[in-house]
């Protein structure tokens, strides 16, 4: 029976592994560390089917290692303990290299124990994250390694590696007593709709080998074939990675750059990906920290869009959160309400509160030490305009301005407002108006 076919094209040298340019060229720092014959502790993070394990393997052969693997959603102490207390066995092998999958899910305790191995040489770790290892990897185990990132590979690179598929699959064919035919561009689109996924991608070649039928001795690839196993799975992410993350960043950062194009686009991955909630969320924020004041109504409309959408479900939910996106970025923008109440927090924060004035507390009375009793409140609406001026922050915070008005129609027209206001109450003041 024969391996599957990831198995059977899996590189046996660093030549061998596409992608990975930027680390693996003749002139990369891994492809040297793999040539030199050394292993040494490395932390591999990114996505899933680009190349982290394949390149453990060589290394640890290169280096005349024994490779052990395990995954951190399993692995214990003991597994650790086992791996030192086994080494003695490996006869004619130059120690250890352990392959950790997923480290990031290793309790703290269970990377400090980790540690120690390493730090005594018994064990070479190589370790691998789909997460990023700076926010999830012992900070002592991460001081000892070298940390290369392995990005999604490229469609053309992933192509390479199907031409090299699609020759094993035709020794199949022959030896089953067919040819095999693929269509033109049927590669093409398997890398194009992988989502940078080696493995992925040579899995939907070998599912579109496997069901395809054999007519007149011909077994044929086509495009067709390939539209009813298309894997929707690889836009699929866990909602916890940084894939998801990434997404809603470039989601809100696209709105926010007024490029409705790239932002419908980071939502529709979102999407098919069945993830609804998220961007619905992030939608509702967008509206108010980067639209805000220069179209205060878009928040209104978004909530509209956002109620729509949890209304319907998907796939219809699309349609009023196409809305949104589209609203938004082709929206005037301003930041400043985001801007004032960061300002204030950070102020509260450091302590800068200080008493309310009298004026605005709750009415009570003055308490025996006070000299000038009352509350000396001016209700604004006794006034010309509703407006008087008077004391609203404490004493400490006296003069401080958090809200700047941003540069739109809008705001222009509020500051104009409160000019008026301002001009009028002086103008009453040195009794030029009523």
């Amino acid at each position: 029976m024969n391996a599957p076919l990831a198995d059977q094209m899996r590189p046996q040298t660093i030549d061998e592994v596409v992608g990975q340019s930027h680390i693996l060229s003749k002139n990369g720092i891994l492809y040297r560390i793999a040539q030199s014959g050394h292993a040494t502790n490395l932390i591999f993070y990114g996505p899933p089917g680009t190349g982290k394990t394949t390149v453990a393997r060589i290394i640890a052969k290169q280096a005349g290692k024994k490779l052990y693997k395990l995954n951190g959603t399993t692995a214990s102490t003991a597994d650790f303990k086992e791996i030192i207390s086994s080494l003695d066995t490996f006869e004619g092998m130059n120690g250890v290299v352990l392959y950790l999958d997923e480290i990031q899910y290793l309790n703290k305790k269970q990377q400090q124990t980790l540690l120690e191995f390493l730090e005594n040489g018994q064990i070479t770790l190589i370790a691998s994250t789909t997460e990023n290892p700076y926010f999830y990897i012992y900070n002592a185990i991460i001081s000892r390694s070298t940390v290369f990132e392995f990005k999604p590979v490229t469609p053309e690179e992933i192509e390479k590696a199907l031409v090299r598929g699609v020759k094993i699959l035709e020794s199949q064919a022959q030896e089953q007593g067919f040819s095999l035919t693929v269509e033109d561009h049927v590669l093409r689109s398997i890398a194009l709709s992988c989502g940078g996924d080696v493995r992925k991608s040579i899995n939907t070649l070998e599912v579109a080998f496997l069901s395809a039928p054999v007519t007149d001795g011909v077994k044929s690839i086509t495009a067709e074939q390939l539209r009813s196993i298309s894997q929707r799975a690889a836009l699929r992410y866990d909602k916890s990675d940084d894939v998801h993350y990434d997404l809603l960043s470039a989601l809100q950062k696209s709105i926010r750059g007024s490029d409705e194009n790239a932002a419908l686009h980071y939502l529709a991955r979102l999407l098919e990906a069945g993830d609804l909630i998220s961007p619905c969320r992030r939608l509702l924020v967008i509206a108010s920290e980067d639209v805000g004041m220069a179209y205060p109504m878009c928040a209104v409309i978004v909530k509209a869009c956002v109620d729509s959408a949890l209304q319907l479900g998907l796939p219809e939910a699309r349609i009023p959160l196409a809305q949104a996106v589209v609203t938004m970025a082709t929206a005037p923008k301003s930041n400043s309400s985001y801007m004032a109440i960061n300002q204030a927090i950070a102020d509260v924060r450091a302590g800068k509160i200080g008493d309310f004035p009298r004026c605005l507390q709750n009415k009570h009375f003055d308490g025996a030490e006070v000299e000038n009793k009352g509350q000396f409140y001016k209700y604004p609406h006794d006034y010309p305009d509703h407006y008087v001026r008077q004391q609203y922050l404490p004493d400490i915070l006296q003069g401080t301005v958090y809200y700047h008005f941003g540069q739109n129609k809008t705001e222009d027209a509020a500051r104009r407002y409160r000019e008026t206001l301002l001009s009028n109450l002086e103008k009453r003041e040195k009794g030029q108006i009523n």
